[in-house]
Formats: structure tokens, sequence, C-alpha cells
């Protein structure tokens, strides 16, 4: 990471596990050696609240394609869970891992990668907002439109159906938004923070991740949330918040091969 980060980006985060911070509700400390649920998360939320979504097979998981993009790998792959992601993929077709650190094996074609970070709420002044309305199935066309002109990230026709998502408009016009995603037993991600460029700058997104986050609070979970390594204008804003660094990550996508040797291939997804 560079410098420009600030100094809570440096390498005396490496490594670090999550411990309690403050009175809001967050999971104490892995067991040592253990993996920490957010290490994984995409996997922990397919396997826990967000089961109802999981696509698998084998140890492989995925969301359903115009759900979410992530697909999820157990916590250490071995050869028969890259064939079983390849099969579940199909021949060629590009995979997004979330929070994938490691080497794909021979066959696999990496397409994108980029260093992240991953933020816990550690004193965020989470409040509900009297302008934010909830966003449903109704609303999708005017937040794809959004997104697709904000680009916060992966938001396709059915992500809304993974939590809840707010929106503030302006004139009956939908200016901001932002949302739930990502759901590890205890923990909930905020994402698709976003703003339309004509109202950038009056605080609309950072009221928005406030009032997410309230929701989440009131759950009894704990807001997290990801970005680029990159990105020091969020990065400034998520720790001004009260959001603190837990670790590096890094956001992968890998062609599978294109011709599946396996037999499992043949098989349906669960």
């Amino acid at each position: 990471m560079k410098d420009a980060q600030g100094p809570r980006l440096q390498d005396s985060h490496r490594g670090a596990r999550v411990s309690p911070a403050g009175s809001h509700g967050v999971p104490g400390t892995a067991a040592a050696g253990a993996p920490h649920v957010l290490d994984n998360p995409a996997h922990a939320s397919l396997t826990g609240p967000h089961a109802r979504f999981a696509e698998r097979r084998g140890r492989v998981l995925r969301y359903p394609v115009d759900v979410s993009p992530w697909s999820a790998l157990p916590d250490e792959p071995d050869a028969r869970d890259w064939s079983d992601l390849a099969a579940l993929a199909g021949p060629g077709c590009e995979v997004p891992l979330a929070g994938f650190r490691g080497e794909v094996p021979e066959g696999w074609e990496v397409t994108f990668r980029m260093a992240g970070v991953q933020f816990v709420d550690d004193g965020l002044a989470a409040a509900p907002d009297a302008e934010a309305v909830r966003l449903g199935p109704a609303d999708v066309p005017e937040m794809l439109d959004l997104v697709r002109r904000a680009r916060p990230g992966p938001f396709l026709a059915r992500t809304v159906e993974l939590g809840t998502y707010l929106g503030i408009r302006r004139d009956g016009a939908l200016i901001a938004m932002a949302g739930e995603r990502l759901h590890p037993p205890g923990w909930t991600e905020i994402s698709a923070v976003c703003t339309d460029a004509a109202f950038r700058g009056e605080g609309l997104a950072t009221r928005l991740i406030l009032a997410v986050a309230h929701g989440i609070r009131e759950r009894g979970e704990t807001p997290f949330l990801h970005t680029g390594a990159g990105n020091t204008g969020a990065i400034r804003l998520y720790e001004s918040l009260g959001f603190r660094l837990r670790r590096r990550t890094e956001f992968l996508a890998a062609r599978a091969p294109r011709r599946l040797t396996d037999d499992r291939a043949a098989l349906p997804v669960a």
C-alpha cells in the first residue's frame, strides 16, 4: 500500500484479528489460528444468513448470477474445489472471488486483481435519516441507472434482495443510495454507496451509511465494508465516520479453463 493512504494502512495491521470494539455488538476475537468469518465473507454468508441464495457444487458456492457476481471457495481449496468451481461457472467463464489471496491453479487465467481493504465499525454515530426511504424491487430500474452513472461496484437486477437499501430522492428522482450486501453471521456489509454527480458534496453518502448502519445495529449485528486500497477519498471518509481498518484483502477474478475434464461437470447445480 502507498503511504498516501495514511497510517492506518501500514504493515502493523497485517494479519490482524477482530477484537471487541465498544458496546456495538462486535463479535469477539477468533480462536488462535482459526479463520474469522470476515476472512472469507462470501462463503460465511452463503453458508449462513444467505444460505437461501446459495448455488452449490461440492464445497463451492455462489450467488445466483442476477443477485451477486461473487463465488466462494472454502478457506483452503484443493484441486477438487477448483474443478467444482469451474463446473459451476461454466467453461471459459469469469469468476469473481471475494477475499481470495492465493494463486489460481494451472489452466485458470487471472483477469482482474486489485488490492482492497476491509473496515469494521469501531464507533459509528449510526442514526436513522428522515429523508431516507426504503427501496425495493419497484425501484430497481432507477437503482440500476444510478449505479451505471456513479459506478459504486456490482449491483444487479436482484441485488436488492440481499438486504435493506435506502435512498434519497429529490423532485422524485433517486439521487443517492446505500444498502446491505454480504451477511456473515453477526455482521452485515454496507455496499452500493453512491451519489449522483450533480449532488455530491452534500454529505448524502455519509447520511446513508449511518442510516444503513443504524438498521444493522438494531438487529444486533455489526457493520463492515470494503473498498479499494487506492481509494483514498473513501478511506478517509470511512475512518472519519468511525470505521477501523481490519485487514488487507484482494479483489480477484479468474477465467475458468475452456475445457472441463472432471466428470462432475455434468452434475446439476444444487
